[in-house]
Parts: structure tokens; sequence; C-alpha cells
């Protein structure tokens, strides 16, 4: 295998977090080693993953309407549309987004993720986030890192356990995105269910599978250095730009826009 380049073998007797998403999301790109992970979550599970993939939704769609043309999403996970290219050229045609992803089965099916309107593009990268810098330098062959980019990072640094260093992979990220760019995370907790966080993560241990659920202040690390967009950092079914949210719903996930700072 080459450095910097996960194997492209798909490997059916370990489960990997991608493909467990997923099940949770209805899909059939998945073995039963995930489906196994995925019946030993707690039934909330489901439509905590559906709340998660609407935010990416509304999040994306918005910021394509504020004329952000450019979107780097690392950790796609396995094509379910509407994927996010879908999202933002439906809003701003001429859209190019790069997807990043290290599950095989996401390279099997990048020819659906690379269907993109005349007036834009898509790409895909066969690659892991804990080589960010590697991630940067291929991105930055489609992607002009001198005008803004939305940097999607969703339902995936709670895969990093801390000795990973989450947080400083994902400001060499940042890092390398030009003022007036986004970043849009979301995180999995378990602070509004408490009661569910050993059934959680006894089922991804189970799998092996990594699983570093965070609190509310753990997350806010993330957005070191940036400015939140209103609503700030909250719950998935809690941000909204257009229209009211809805009624109360509890969360597995806290959500957050954040734009990098001009500088002074």
């Amino acid at each position: 295998m080459t450095a910097g380049i996960p194997s492209s073998r798909i490997d059916t007797s370990k489960p990997h977090p991608a493909r467990v998403y997923d099940w949770l999301l209805g899909g059939k790109d998945n073995y039963p080693v995930d489906q196994e992970v995925g019946e030993r979550l707690p039934a909330e599970a489901r439509a905590n993953a559906g709340r998660n993939r609407a935010f990416m939704h509304r999040a994306s769609a918005w910021l394509a309407g504020r004329g952000v043309d450019q979107f780097l999403d690392i950790g796609t996970g396995i094509p379910t549309a509407p994927n996010l290219h879908q999202i933002v050229q439906a809003v701003t045609p001429r859209s190019r987004v790069v997807y990043a992803d290290n599950d095989p089965i996401v390279l099997r099916h990048a020819e659906a993720l690379l269907v993109s309107t005349p007036e834009g593009a898509t790409d895909y990268i066969h690659a892991d986030v804990r080589e960010p810098e590697a991630i940067l330098e291929r991105a930055a062959k489609f992607l002009d890192f001198g005008r803004p980019v939305a940097l999607s990072l969703i339902a995936l640094m709670h895969f990093l356990p801390d000795d990973h260093d989450p947080y400083g992979i994902t400001r060499t990220l940042t890092g390398a995105l030009a003022p007036g760019s986004f970043l849009v995370l979301s995180h999995g907790t378990a602070d509004q269910h408490p009661e569910l966080r050993r059934e959680t993560e006894s089922a991804y241990r189970k799998g092996a599978i990594a699983l570093r659920m965070r609190t509310r202040e753990e997350v806010e690390p993330f957005f070191e250095g940036l400015d939140l967009v209103e609503p700030g950092l909250v719950t998935a079914p809690e941000w909204y730009r257009e229209g009211l949210a809805p009624e109360y719903e509890r969360s597995g996930f806290y959500v957050g826009v954040a734009q990098v700072p001009q500088a002074v």
C-alpha cells in the first residue's frame, strides 16, 4: 500500500463506520458485520443519523446560497441521494466538490459522486483524515485554496480518539483555508441521552471501532479561531438559518458552521 493511500481492498470481516452509518440511514451498501454493530446500537441511533444528515443538507444549501462554490467533504461516506454536490450544484451550478474517504466501498461508488452539472465539477480522493496534509495536497489540484472553501467534517471526528489529535487535524485543515471559508462540523455526543452512552460505546467497541463521544465543552475547541455563525454550536435539529427549528427533539449530535475570519 502506498504511503498516504488506504488499501482499496474491501474487508468484509471488519465493520466500518461509513457502512454502519449507511445501515442506519437505510442503505444497502453494508455487510453483516456492519449490520451487527448497527443492531446493537440504541433504537434512537437511526433517528439521530437522519437528523444529522438533514443538518448537512441545510448547511450546504445555505453556504451555496451565500455564493460559496468550492466544497471539500472529508469522511464522505457511501453515496446517499441527495449527495452534497447535488445539493450545492442545484443552488450554484458552477460549484466544485471534492470528496475524501478511506472506505474502499466509497471508492467503488465514486462514479456516483462524480456526476456533476456541466458548469461544475466533482472529484474523489481515497484518503484518510489522519493524514490531512495529503488530502490538502491532492485537493489543491482541483480546488483553489486562495478562495473560500467550505470544509465538511460530518459525523467523523468522534471516530478519532484523543491520542489521534483530532483538534490538531482540524486546525491543520482549517489553517489551509482562505479567509471567508467555512467549517461545517457535526460530532456525536451523549449529553442529551447519557443513559444510552454505555450501550452506544459498547456496540462500536465490540466491532473494534473507536468511538469518542464528546461533551459540548469538548466539541467547542474544534471551532477554535473561527467565527461561529448563528445559531452557534447547537444540536442537529436546532441548526436552522431559514425558517423555524422544529419543536424540541433530543439529539446525538452537536453541529456548527463557522467562518475563517478575515485577516487583520
